[in-house]
């Protein structure tokens, strides 16, 4: 049975027609896209593909940039979502505490983990008894986490904390989890908060 629908993504108009046109001749449904930006946009609206056939060399966003930021969005719908964990993306252990500075930035919100290399807001993995402090490294920031009600900690609150107030806890429950963080500095001339949403992978010990 063939695919139902299906993302074509490339910045040339000629080149997106032609592709839809043999796709459509195959009974296949498409939606095309003119850039990466323009086909995350459809991907973040809830739109649904069975595949994504994309461009590689295109502006702002290029299909491998295209490729890894479709992958983190789906990556907790995954059947194992910890097969993504690894020694470069695991953050502390059982003895060894895990730290996450939260910050604002100009666009929105950072979270990023105390990992050689780490990004912000890329989505990291710990694992079950790990300790996480999270906290913020910019003066007069205000920051809140939160995982929802099903958040792996106990208690299952919202993360509070500050320039002058770190937290930390203790990660009881595996799986993956979506979570959303905010920061706000006091007196920021680029607007006082931003938010951004990201993911936490546990693995069992």
């Amino acid at each position: 049975m063939p695919l139902d629908r299906i993302l074509v993504v490339d910045d040339e108009e000629t080149i997106r027609e032609i592709v839809s046109s043999m796709l459509a001749g195959a009974h296949f449904q498409t939606r095309q896209a003119a850039s990466g930006v323009e086909a995350m946009s459809l991907l973040e609206s809830g739109e649904e593909f069975d595949l994504v056939l994309s461009d590689l060399m295109m502006a702002e966003m290029d299909g491998i940039a295209l490729l890894e930021r479709a992958k983190e969005k789906y990556l907790c719908s995954e059947p194992h979502p910890e097969s993504a964990c690894n020694a470069a993306n695991t953050c502390g252990d059982s003895s060894t505490p895990c730290t996450v500075e939260v910050k604002r930035t100009a666009s929105d919100a950072s979270v990023t983990p105390s990992i050689p290399g780490a990004k912000g807001n890329m989505p990291f993995c710990v694992k079950v008894g790990t300790t996480i402090t999270w906290k913020s490294p910019s003066k007069n920031t205000g920051f809140v986490v939160d995982f929802g009600p099903d958040s792996p900690f106990e208690p299952a609150d919202s993360i509070v904390g500050g320039s002058d107030r770190q937290v930390s806890t203790v990660v009881k429950k595996q799986g993956c989890y979506k979570y959303s963080a905010g920061a706000c500095v006091s007196g920021s001339i680029y607007g006082m908060c931003g938010s951004v949403e990201t993911k936490l992978i546990i693995t069992d010990k």
